[in-house]
């Protein structure tokens, strides 16, 4: 077996423009033009970059890291609440009128987010994203090639706190997703509630994101073309109570509904692991009987999501910077099926389940695990 190629996001070109003074835009929120950085072929000579970049940075590249990742933390924990928050008050203020307006544009735009959505290249290359890739850094690993003439679930795991993995990888242009795979497009399908939210849709729209809906699925894997990578994070928000320093433990035993999905549409299933995910955040795990893990179950069935209590480096919530490697497996081939039968789905499922294993131990020791780490599969 050939070694896999394994492409860096380091941007040193980036950084280098930076430190040269040779970039007139905004350092946050503007993309960066060229070719997206990086994408190496040798592992030994990728390592040396992000080791380089490392060494070469400034305090002031370090801080727009850190405030573009505590810019995505705050985003995911607070922007739905806050913004709901924001459009109702204005109601009641002389600004009503935007607010109305903004409600009536929302009932007419209601179904969009499971019709594909409404991505924006523009905002999936903003250089915010690259500073948040450079804060860990994460990198892309591609074991084998996508077939621009088919599409694909890719199963993502571990959830980990927030996915920093699969968000960086495949929300945004930061880890050249489109150059390491051409003719591809990625969409992360997240939890369908998000999208009732104001303007947090229209954010999480613009980078591609859609919800982890029926309707959604069946867009993009039938009505949207080929060459679509439909990324789903399977183990939710109940893998995301497991996430913790050296744990590797991934829900999936009782997960098929995304194996009948790839049957019904003949979308080959493709494993998905993020090294480094669970070790981004310290969080209090509770034990199986607790009155604490009751109450994020009893929240969890409720809301969809469950609350973590979980502290970072530094701040609160500023995540440890850690490397984050993900590793995009080989398909698995996936025949169409109009009405899969239980044989079919429990049979792809246990393939998928031995591939996603397979992948774990095979790159383990390359990603910074040791070799008597185990993948658990709960």
């Amino acid at each position: 077996m050939t070694e896999p190629e394994k492409h860096s996001i380091g941007g040193v070109d980036s950084l280098s423009a930076a430190l040269n003074g040779q970039s007139a835009s905004c350092p946050l929120c503007f993309p960066s033009t060229g070719e997206p950085a990086s994408i190496q072929n040798n592992v030994d000579t990728n390592s040396n970059k992000v080791e380089g970049m490392t060494k070469q940075k400034t305090q002031w590249k370090k801080f727009l890291e850190a405030v573009s990742t505590l810019q995505w933390v705050l985003s995911f924990l607070f922007l739905g609440l806050s913004c709901s928050i924001l459009m109702v008050y204005l109601m009641f203020t002389s600004l009503w009128p935007l607010s109305t307006l903004y409600f009536i544009w929302l009932v007419m735009d209601w179904q969009t987010p499971e019709r594909g959505g409404r991505r924006t290249t523009f905002v999936r290359k903003w250089r915010v994203w690259e500073h948040l890739r450079d804060f860990f850094p994460i990198k892309l690993v591609k074991t084998a090639e996508l077939n621009p003439n088919k599409n694909y679930i890719l199963g993502c795991h571990p959830h980990g706190i927030m996915s920093f993995g699969g968000f960086a990888c495949f929300s945004t242009e930061s880890c050249g997703f489109t150059k390491v795979f051409p003719g591809m497009q990625a969409t992360l399908v997240v939890l369908a509630g998000l999208f009732r939210l104001p303007l947090l849709r229209e954010y999480l729209m613009s980078a591609g994101i859609c919800p982890v809906s029926k309707p959604s699925l069946v867009h993009l894997l039938s009505k949207n073309g080929k060459g679509n990578a439909v990324v789903i994070v399977i183990g939710g928000a109940a893998e995301a109570l497991y996430s913790s320093p050296g744990v590797n433990a991934v829900v999936m035993k009782k997960r098929k509904g995304f194996v009948r999905v790839a049957l019904e549409f003949g979308a080959d299933l493709v494993p998905v692991y993020s090294f480094g995910e669970n070790e981004l955040f310290r969080q209090v795990i509770f034990s199986e009987s607790s009155l604490g893990r009751r109450l994020q179950d009893l929240f969890k069935k409720i809301m969809g999501f469950a609350p973590c209590l979980f502290v970072g480096e530094h701040l609160a919530f500023l995540p440890y910077r850690t490397p984050v490697t993900t590793v995009v497996g080989c398909p698995i081939s996936v025949p169409k099926r109009v009405t899969p039968t239980e044989e079919e789905v429990d049979h792809y499922h246990k393939l998928y389940m031995e591939a996603l294993s397979k992948l774990f131990h095979e790159h383990k020791v390359s990603c910074g695990l040791s070799d008597s780490h185990k993948l658990r599969i709960l």
